[in-house]
């Protein structure tokens, strides 16, 4: 600690702080615009509005980049330094239109011409430039430009997309996208980390529906909450007005430090179309169940009041035995809502049947880490990849589906560290990669065993820690003697000098993370391929440190929660399995109810079960299996087979067109709730705004069905849910209520960011290492279907679309369904970019668009399985893992066909 005068008063500081925070800290205020602005932008000393006076010294210099020494004095608002500023905002100004003409007439920039007093300049004005509205999102207008350079440091240093820079010399400099780009034709991504860092008024959002730029104002509501899409769990602001939101900044939590993503920042205004349910409908007597038009829901059902509807949904339910019953809870519902569900499953309709999408993402990853750790959260979060010194990057492409989670995977790069990407495609991590790994799709094993073969080879292994934390390292050492690198390279497509240098890369570094994808647990070996990565990380002793361990990264916002609150037929809260007796008896006594022992059937064992007719009633709440099922036409002729149907969602989704009863429920900023990242931690999110007409909250609508079924549910508050959730979820003990209201986000278990540094929780406290043996995917190009089809997500859509293709910016941005083929392909068969090709496989057929992309690799084609319009899922392949019963729809054997030239 040093000492130190200012404004004449002794204060105490650290050697590195800053004269900036300082007196911040000691409830000054000081001028400031590019730095203080955004909590992470790192001060630049460019604007010099922050100017203080250091007495001895010659000049005045910047607050934010001077720290202080001991013994100084320093005047904050001295003559000197009053003049300057008043200087420097005078010649602002003249950079910018008057007041009344800004962009934003309440940026922040006029706030700070307030706090010094000058709000005109007497120096001429530069020349004027041509506002870029060209992309829907933004609205840029430079001539309220200062080039501060927020956005750039924005653009490169916290987002690391390299997008923002200056462009021209001198007076003609400009801040410009690439090459001095219209912002739609850049390489930009749409994140708005610019807006949120630009004290102008320069950048600024656009209304999603008007298109207006949407200014800063004092009168709009706001609201803390969470990002309704992926597993990363950013925290923002909901910007509200008249029951509307408005706008979104992103705010300062755990896992974003106030980034968003272009679905975070501007995917919000779903909520707000006019395709949203409003009233109870129930299917008119006779209506085909077929697919229809979402925007008009009259032509197949009737309106009802709540009563009516509600009594139909669970009289049905009542006729039908528990062995005849299932339920699909939702991965974008709260933890509250996932707990009640599959209670109302368990103790209401007498049946383990329950599940949702992990089935479809991560459930083959969920058996390997049970089986070989004995648990399936993440080791550690995303943002240890800024303590490690390797990165594995596989089967996941997150600078696409969880943007900001790259960035610290970027910013670690730029810090030195090696990441190694493996994907049988190239992404946009691709350029950051010092190795990317492009093996054949399906040839996981082939190349992670190899990979292993090499450490154990080489003696590259942790010795102590494999004889210290772990078990069957023999058996393994034994059975990768057939895997060695010259023998595998055929099979994965990499040489075997590259698969060599990666392993060594890995087992070598000090700290080494590994990060895995749909890509990884997405086939009928995915368990294994999980096991694999599983084995590196153990004899390697690369888990249970900081910047070490295994995170598998999670898709929907809330993968982690709904599995965590029982929302999978095998187990109850927590994990705990519903065929141990002992478990059984404990939950049916605190439920008070009778309760099934035999586990239940997963998704697409419950539409086989529909098939056979043996389940014959279903209760969907969320979920969209008639879209992200694999072999979708299959799915649609099981849905629509049901007696009785029951779906409560807020669109008129693809799988509600099979409905007997749709109840509307609430998007996510219409509710409260508690929500767990894939970093372990679980966050709050709150309401913003009101479900429109007469939609309910989900939770006031399974408590109805649970009563109308017997059950007596009785809840003040979602707070009561969760304290009943967490008093039977160990995991979440110390994580109040009243704490998260209050800290907003938690790490459970203990706040441990990391785990498994003193072992596992398994029998022996040991890690189990499982051996792995070669199997091919169950589909493989032959000369009638040559291709490979994958799919996936792509940036700015989300899952089944229902939320984003109805979201007026993302859905702008990305229109039409395309299929991703190279270009050296489509040059061989004479298809050009927009033309309509004929997607098939053995399931089906879609017409789509051609794209051409680098990424992909000759003789593969990309869907993303967002558009209804050719539904990617119509084509993939149903076949099971047999440990995760988790379907292979990261790729199958496909055949393509020009259909139409476009002019």
């Amino acid at each position: 600690m040093i000492s130190f005068t200012l404004n004449g008063k002794t204060v105490h500081a650290e050697q590195d702080e800053t004269l900036f925070d300082i007196a911040k800290r000691e409830g000054l205020s000081l001028p400031h615009l590019c730095s203080g602005y955004h909590t992470h932008n790192k001060a630049d000393g460019n604007c010099r509005l922050c100017v203080v006076e250091v007495e001895g010294e010659r000049t005045l210099t910047a607050s934010c980049k001077r720290t202080a020494q001991d013994g100084m004095t320093v005047h904050t608002h001295s003559e000197r330094v009053t003049k300057s500023r008043k200087m420097i905002m005078e010649l602002l100004i003249s950079d910018h239109p008057e007041r009344n003409q800004s962009p934003d007439p309440n940026a922040h920039f006029w706030q700070m011409a307030d706090e010094v007093g000058i709000q005109t300049s007497r120096f001429s004005p530069r020349p004027t430039l041509e506002p870029d509205f060209t992309h829907p999102a933004l609205a840029v207008n430079l001539n309220a430009c200062i080039q501060c350079t927020n956005c750039i440091r924005a653009c490169q240093d916290l987002q690391s997309n390299d997008v923002l820079g200056m462009f021209g010399r001198g007076a003609r400099s400009t801040i410009a996208f690439d090459q001095n780009d219209p912002v739609f034709d850049s390489t930009c991504v749409a994140c708005g980390e610019c807006i949120q860092s630009c004290p102008t008024g320069a950048l600024l959002p656009r209304d999603p529906q008007t298109g207006e730029a949407v200014t800063a104002s004092n009168s709009l509501k706001r609201v803390d909450s969470l990002c309704p899409f992926c597993g990363v769990g950013c925290q923002l602001t909901y910007h509200v007005q008249d029951n509307r939101l408005i706008r979104v900044d992103g705010r300062d939590g755990p896992a974003n430090e106030e980034k968003l993503c272009v679905k975070g920042r501007f995917g919000f205004d779903y909520i707000h179309h006019p395709q949203r349910l409003t009233k109870p409908l129930i299917r008119k007597e006779g209506a085909q169940k077929e697919q229809m038009d979402p925007a008009n829901p009259l032509s197949h059902f009737r309106e009802a009041s709540w009563d009516e509807a509600l009594e139909k949904a669970a009289n049905g339910f009542k006729s039908f035995k528990g062995s005849e019953l299932a339920g699909f809870g939702s991965a974008k519902g709260s933890n509250e809502e996932a707990y009640l569900f599959q209670k109302l499953i368990r103790s209401g309709f007498g049946t383990n049947n329950v599940d949702h999408c992990t089935r479809l993402c991560h459930a083959s990853s969920v058996a390997a880490l049970m089986e070989g750790i004995g648990s399936a959260a993440v080791s550690a979060p995303f943002m240890d990849a800024l303590k490690s010194d390797v990165i594995i990057v596989i089967g996941a492409r997150p600078a696409q589906n969880h943007p900001v989670a790259a960035t610290y995977i970027k910013k670690a790069v730029k810090q030195g560290a090696k990441l190694i990407v493996m994907d049988p495609r190239r992404q946009a991590l691709s350029r950051f990669a010092d190795h990317m790994v492009q093996f054949k799709s399906g040839a996981d094993v082939a190349l992670l065993n190899a990979m292993i073969h090499t450490i154990i080879d080489e003696n590259l292994v942790d010795h102590e820690y494999v004889k210290t934390y772990t078990q069957d390292f023999e058996k393994l050492r034994s059975r990768i003697q057939s895997f060695n690198p010259e023998d595998m390279a055929p099979v994965c497509g990499i040489e075997p000098d590259e698969i060599r240098k990666v392993a060594r890369l890995y087992a070598k570094a000090k700290r080494a993370l590994i990060f895995w994808g749909m890509g990884v647990s997405q086939h009928v070996h995915g368990t294994d391929n999980a096991r694999c990565l599983i084995a590196l990380a153990l004899i390697t002793g690369h888990i249970g440190r900081d910047g070490t361990g295994l995170h598998p990264l999670r898709g929907q916002n809330n993968v982690q929660g709904a599995s965590d609150a029982g929302l999978i037929p095998m187990v109850y809260p927590n994990y705990q399995a519903v065929g141990d007796q002992a478990i059984h008896e404990r939950f049916a006594d605190f439920w008070q109810a009778e309760l099934d022992p035999t586990p239940g059937l997963t998704v697409v064992e419950i539409i086989h079960a529909i098939q056979a007719r043996q389940i014959k009633s279903m209760y969907i709440m969320g979920e969209n299996p008639a879209m992200s099922d694999p072999d979708t036409t299959n799915t649609r002729k099981a849905l629509a087979s049901l007696d009785h149907l029951v779906v409560q969602d807020i669109f008129l989704t693809e799988t509600a067109m099979y409905a007997d009863v749709i109840l509307p429920a609430s998007a996510f900023p219409e509710k409260t709730g508690t929500f767990t990242n894939t970093n372990r931690q679980v966050q709050l999110g709150r309401q913003a705004v009101d479900p429109p007409g007469e939609a309910k909250q989900d939770l006031w609508i399974i408590c109805e069905i649970a009563n109308r079924l017997g059950l007596n549910w009785s809840y003040d508050h979602v707070r009561d849910v969760y304290r009943e959730m967490s008093s039977v979820m160990p995991s979440l003990n110390g994580i109040t209520w009243e704490r998260l209201e209050t800290e907003n986000s938690l790490t459970y278990p203990n706040d441990q960011a990391v785990l498994f540094g003193d072992g596992f929780p398994t029998e022996t406290g040991k890690g189990r290492i499982v051996p792995t043996d070669l199997i091919p995917p169950d589909e493989v190009p032959d000369t009638d279907y040559p291709f490979v089809l994958t799919t996936g997500r792509m940036l700015e859509h989300w899952h089944t679309g229902a939320m984003t293709r109805r979201a007026g910016v993302l859905d702008q941005i990305e229109a039409l369904p395309v299929a991703c083929l190279n270009p050296k392909e489509m040059k061989k068969r004479d298809i050009e970019a927009g033309d309509i090709i004929t997607v098939s496989t053995r399931r089906g057929m879609v017409d789509i668009h051609a794209r051409p992309d680098r990424d992909v690799p000759p003789g593969m084609v990309f869907i993303p399985f967002c558009f209804k319009e050719a539904a990617a899922n119509l084509l993939t392949n149903p076949e099971l893992d047999p440990y995760g019963k988790i379907p292979e729809v990261k790729t199958c054997a496909a055949k393509i066909e020009k259909t139409k030239t476009l002019p």
